[in-house]
């Protein structure tokens, strides 16, 4: 007889997903349109030259067929640009696929929950049903009573033929919090996240806009607030990301800091926490008369004690401080060591690689707990 079921491993050749032209050339479009800050006509020629190299088009479907394609589906627009002369720009629909493609990137090959919201380890008088079953209490509101499960322990209590419903025989579906966090992302945009030949802004920048669409879209009643800083910190819109460059700055870490515990105190949510994604050392601050002391040489102990004390303030403020550092010189390593225990946060050394899977895991299990 004949044995069908075997089993093992099957081999094939790859076969490619079976993509469009458009959707094909639609994915590098929005790769390319990330690393050049939202410049459509330098995305554009970078995608020329690679269809040059890699042949990605032919006569049946060209750039120019892809352009007028980008066009009738709405992802860029005729603008006017800064210096009067007339050009194209994304639009929004475009700004949220690239943070949407970010996030399939990012976070895609992480395990989901299956409902998409963690739960506290605290029941009680909750918003989400557990599935478990726990005696009535005085102070339960009566919709919150099962039922079927109050009627069933009527029955066993008292029987059938004299049946009668007693406040021992209620029950109650448990519930557990879905604790909300209101989150500040800090992004350095001094000018060392583009030295050295290494393009640090565009990773950090992924990471933005992944980390904004998924609280937008799996947990919309958390809040997350951006914020860049440079020789001064100011926060920009979700849909400003793909546009964000850095500049001839210094690092100021400290103004960044004393904005998102500026923007976190507004928040009533409980659990609060500040990422910080940076590479470089603390050199600058500004002073209580306007002027800048900077310092790029070293670290300078008048502008890092500052940064402590801020890291001390926050941790009073009871606001854990993760910071991302995507650097890996020895005296930077000791001095954001001596930050963190300052303010008893943590800190994670990385390269660019797998810094969103690393800011993905830490939110995940910061939502867990119930900050106090």
């Amino acid at each position: 007889m004949k044995n069908d079921n075997k089993k093992g491993f099957y081999f094939k050749q790859y076969e490619a997903p079976n993509q469009s032209p458009f959707d094909k050339l639609f994915g590098i479009f929005k790769e390319l349109i990330t690393h050049t800050s939202g410049d459509f006509d330098e995305a554009i020629d970078w995608l020329r030259e690679l269809d040059k190299e890699y042949k990605l088009t032919d006569e049946h479907y060209t750039i120019d067929d892809f352009i007028e394609d980008l066009k009738k589906k709405g992802y860029i627009r005729d603008e006017l640009k800064d210096d009067g002369t007339s050009g194209i720009g994304i639009t929004a629909k475009t700004e949220r696929a690239i943070r949407q493609q970010a996030l399939d990137q990012i976070f895609g090959n992480l395990k989901r929950s299956g409902n998409g919201n963690h739960k506290t380890k605290h029941s009680g008088n909750g918003d989400e049903h557990t599935g478990e079953f726990r005696e009535f209490h005085f102070g339960d509101g009566l919709e919150r009573i099962s039922l079927t499960e109050s009627l069933r322990n009527a029955q066993i209590n008292n029987g059938v033929e004299d049946f009668m419903l007693t406040e021992n025989d209620l029950v109650v579906e448990d519930t557990q919090y879905k604790s909300q966090m209101s989150t500040v992302l800090m992004i350095d945009i001094s000018h060392s996240m583009i030295l050295y030949g290494e393009d640090r802004i565009t990773p950090a920048k992924k990471v933005a806009m992944a980390l904004a669409e998924l609280i937008t879209t799996r947990y919309p009643k958390d809040t997350l607030d951006i914020l860049v800083f440079g020789n001064d910190a100011w926060t920009i819109a979700i849909k400003d990301l793909p546009y964000l460059k850095v500049g001839p700055f210094h690092t100021n870490t400290v103004a960044g800091l004393q904005l998102a515990m500026d923007l976190l105190r507004r928040k009533r949510n409980t659990n609060k926490q500040i990422f910080m994604i940076t590479d470089g050392k603390p050199s600058c601050v500004r002073e209580k008369d306007g002027s800048y002391y900077m310092n790029s040489n070293g670290l300078d102990e008048y502008i890092v004690d500052k940064c402590y004390s801020q890291a001390q303030q926050a941790r009073k403020l009871h606001i854990p401080i993760t910071t991302f550092m995507i650097a890996n010189d020895p005296y930077l390593q000791q001095f954001v060591n001596k930050f963190t225990e300052a303010n008893q946060g943590k800190a994670f050394y990385t390269g660019l690689k797998g810094l969103g899977e690393m800011i993905f895991e830490d939110y995940e299990t910061n939502r867990k707990k119930r900050i106090k």
